[in-house]
């Protein structure tokens, strides 16, 4: 068993992540998320070409001119892979879709005379689904923290010395909402300056990393409530010899589950990248903050309270 001070530097991890949640926090404020269609609305169209790939300004050029298509407000032209490009626009009508793809056929005869278009995936979101999975999305992460602090509260029932079992679940609460805010400020971040957008899956990877945080962060917490009655140290030592108990199960758990996500975001095809990064940022910031932010505050809010009584 490893046997590492890591509670008696709680202020420097304490520190660590008041930093990185303040700045995230401001990017998140400041910026905020640059949203894909399936909450704005409008059309995301996938195609391949079979020879020559055109150029996204040529792309641009032809789909702005020709007539046939007209206006198709904000316009998104993204090429993937070595034959793959991914084209988002605002319009969601039929008529549109089949305009584009026309366009896009000529344009790719008009440079090699055999080349073709295949399309493979169109999606297309109105404006009030959009607004409707906004909602839903917020509805869904508020419920899932309220549940979450009435579950641990009653887990930990029977352990309310010398911290009461709520405030467990505060603990938890806080850490996972460190995770949440850290990992939508990166993708804040990647918006304002790289263009990535987040749908629907980025929602569905926040939920899994706070449902991976509060599970890292139990499997700590119950190896302290199974300590505490046979320990012969004060609360201060017996989590941190909890944290040691557990700190190599924990590392090794997260870093078998990153090096499958990080080859998910590397290899993996543009639809599913944003998820996979999402989870990655997630796990890796869930997995510190079990460790060094949710059990240093356990110690942190019973020494203000000792503080308090005398």
């Amino acid at each position: 068993m490893t046997n590492y001070n890591i509670i008696g530097k709680r202020g420097i991890w304490l520190w660590i992540s008041g930093i990185l949640f303040v700045v995230f926090g401001l990017a998140l404020i400041l910026w905020r998320f640059k949203f894909g269609i399936d909450f704005t609305g409008g059309s995301l169209l996938e195609v391949k070409f079979a020879k020559e790939r055109p150029g996204v300004s040529e792309v641009q050029t032809a789909l702005a001119d020709d007539k046939s298509v007209g206006n198709l407000g904000s316009l998104i032209v993204q090429p993937v892979g070595n034959q793959d490009m991914i084209i988002r626009f605002q319009e969601s009508s039929e008529e549109k879709h089949l305009a584009v793809v026309n366009s896009l056929t000529k344009l790719a005869q008009s440079k090699t005379k055999d080349n073709t278009v295949e399309e493979l995936r169109f999606d297309s979101v109105g404006p009030s689904i959009g607004q409707e999975l906004k909602q839903k999305s917020v509805n869904a992460i508020f419920f899932v923290l309220l549940a979450i602090l009435f579950y641990i509260s009653y887990a930990f029932r029977k352990v309310s010395k010398p911290i009461a079992s709520w405030k467990y679940g505060m603990a938890a609460l806080i850490a996972l909402f460190h995770d949440a805010i850290i990992t939508m400020g990166v993708f804040s971040v990647l918006g304002k300056f790289y263009g990535m957008e987040i749908n629907t899956t980025f929602v569905a990877a926040i939920l899994t990393v706070i449902g991976y945080s509060v599970h890292d962060t139990i499997v700590v917490f119950d190896r302290i409530r199974e300590n505490l009655p046979k320990s012969h140290l004060d609360f201060e030592g017996t989590v941190n010899m909890s944290l040691n108990q557990t700190l190599v199960r924990s590392i090794n758990t997260s870093l078998t589950v990153l090096l499958t996500l990080v080859a998910i975001t590397v290899f993996g095809g543009a639809s599913i990248r944003a998820f996979a990064l999402a989870l990655t940022i997630g796990i890796a910031i869930g997995t510190y903050s079990s460790i060094f932010v949710a059990s240093p505050m356990l110690v942190v809010w019973e020494k203000w309270r000792q503080k308090k009584a005398h």
